[in-house]
């Protein structure tokens, strides 16, 4: 990946001109592209951004991998999407790896004195984060419709400024939102994307083929008419919000996918589960709910026990290509709280 290094610094403020100069990218719009610069210059406008639900910013706590910066893609009305007129630009930041560009971030400043003319302050240049390039957020659009938002997860390259009032506020209020599936489908990466993704052993991989076998079993299920969907936990005091990628509304069930079979992808699965249902507890009352792991095959003895352990069931694809399911109808939604008993391991599989 190219990495332009302009001569300003993270901290400087800048005009648009002054930005296209050095970097490149059109006079308008909020995701720039410039092939001659190979790179993508972004624009994020906080107080723009709020009317719509949604805010750009760091995030808080940082991971094991460092700090995370969230930008929201581009699309004003309607589900956001990488294809369209408006979907270009979230390709470009998605796929910025693959065309040999880098990513630039800027944040509205104010004006310069006596004009119009808007100012940018420089906040550094990022990549996209290779775990998890971007997650889907419920916002409203421009109409006031709740919609799909691509938020990007941005790593910093080098040197960034990050100051405080760039930092995403924790939520004030714990909730959880159910957003059903029915025709809406999450938005898939461009085609020269998902071939990389498919060729590749990189971590975006893992996730593309988490969502890939999610989308496949939403599918069966909703061929059987149940209400299914993803849930959006918003936890008091944490800016981030969690994600269940697949809840099925009909049997009160969590569904985590794991990119594979080993221990490892596994164990993933479990932690997020174990972290949903204890907030989902704490938010709705004892919510009855059932956990399961959504596995490409079989898993080990040993992972099997594992998961029955803390009273999560497997659902995974078997030799014939369909699904499956561990343990058998012993693990059913409770009247009231979670699971009490955990099922047994050695259980006869049913097909879904």
């Amino acid at each position: 990946m190219s990495t332009v290094a302009p001569s300003f610094q993270p901290g400087d403020i800048l005009t648009r001109a002054d930005i296209r100069k050095e970097l490149g990218g059109s006079p308008q719009g909020g995701i720039c592209p410039s092939v001659e610069k190979k790179t993508v210059v972004l624009y994020s406008d906080i107080k723009s951004g709020e009317q719509y639900g949604y805010r750009d910013g760091w995030l808080r706590e940082e991971d094991r991998l460092g700090p995370i910066f969230e930008y929201t893609g581009a699309g004003t009305e309607g589900n956001q999407t990488f294809t369209g007129a408006t979907g270009t630009g979230n390709a470009a930041i998605l796929q910025h790896a693959l065309d040999d560009r880098t990513l630039h971030v800027f944040i509205g400043h104010g004006k310069v004195p006596g004009t119009d003319t808007r100012t940018h302050r420089y906040i550094g240049a990022f990549e996209v984060d290779q775990e998890r390039p971007y997650v889907i957020r419920q916002a409203r659009d421009k109409s006031q419709q709740d919609r799909d938002v691509i938020v990007f997860r941005l790593r910093p390259l080098g040197i960034y400024e990050r100051a405080d009032s760039d930092v995403i506020p924790p939520v004030t209020q714990s909730r959880v939102k159910f957003v059903r599936t029915g025709t809406r489908r999450r938005p898939e990466a461009p085609p020269r994307l998902r071939e990389a993704w498919e060729r590749d052993r990189s971590a975006a991989r893992a996730t593309y083929q988490r969502e890939k076998i999610a989308t496949e079993f939403s599918d069966v299920l909703i061929n059987r008419q149940h209400r299914v969907g993803r849930l959006e936990v918003h936890v008091r005091g944490v800016e981030e919000a969690m994600e269940a990628t697949l809840f099925d509304e009909n049997e009160r069930t969590i569904y985590e996918p794991a990119d594979s079979n080993s221990r490892q992808a596994l164990r993933d699965a479990l932690i997020h589960l174990m972290d949903l249902r204890m907030h989902l507890s704490r938010i709705e009352n004892g919510m009855p709910i059932r956990c399961m792991v959504l596995a490409p095959g079989i898993p080990s003895e040993d992972t099997r026990q594992l998961l029955t352990e803390y009273g999560v069931g497997i659902v995974y694809r078997n030799a014939n290509g369909e699904f499956s399911e561990l343990p058998s109808d012993g693990q059913i939604p409770p009247t009231g709280g979670f699971p009490g008993t955990f099922p047994c391991v050695a259980c006869p599989t049913r097909s879904i």
